[in-house]
């Protein structure tokens, strides 16, 4: 099954991606390889958060979405704070 993910790193940043293997893609960032040169930079890195999708199209499409989100709206998605969401969106034009 497909999955996005977020993975924080050494330095506290977060990492979000998409795979279909979620603990071989979690290996590979740990160990440098598998074309992420951002947490190669930053492990060793950790998964916080991971949504399972039933088509990749939906799990890139989501990383995507969340890619573009500021850190506040990220960690309340991470701690499941789903109602704080539609507050912590960003002004358009951002």
């Amino acid at each position: 099954m497909p999955f996005m993910y977020i993975l924080e790193c050494a330095d506290h940043s977060y990492y979000v991606g998409s795979t279909w293997d979620l603990e071989k893609r979690l290996a590979q960032h740990n160990s440098g390889i598998g074309g992420a040169a951002y947490t190669r930079r930053r492990r060793p890195v950790r998964l916080v958060y991971c949504e399972q999708s039933d088509r990749i199209e939906d799990a890139y499409a989501r990383e995507k979405q969340i890619q573009n989100w500021g850190r506040a709206k990220r960690i309340a998605l991470i701690e499941g704070r789903y109602d704080d969401l539609p507050g912590l969106s960003r002004p358009k034009g951002d």
